[in-house]
């Protein structure tokens, strides 16, 4: 994982919530994790990482701080440590 993925995935996971996360860089992070993303109808779209999946709202910027609290969450439950896996 690049310094760039590494510094998006620590971000999902900040306090406070970072509110200037951008929708292409958290699928690229999801892709680097391994898992899947497909496109659903109503902006919608699935993530599915480690027999986990979820549907989130896709904003064509950034993602705002409820989704990105959605998304950790997400992530914790696939199992993603940011602390443990990929330390900056």
């Amino acid at each position: 994982m690049n310094h760039k993925h590494r510094k998006t995935l620590h971000a999902l996971f900040a306090h406070p919530v970072s509110a200037n996360i951008s929708s292409r860089a958290v699928e690229s992070v999801i892709q680097e994790l391994g898992g899947t993303i497909e496109q659903r109808h109503g902006g919608r779209w699935g993530v599915r990482l480690n027999e986990h999946f979820a549907e989130f709202h896709h904003d064509a910027h950034a993602l705002h701080p409820g989704q990105v609290r959605s998304m950790s969450k997400f992530l914790t439950e696939a199992g993603v440590d940011p602390e443990r896996d990929y330390p900056l």
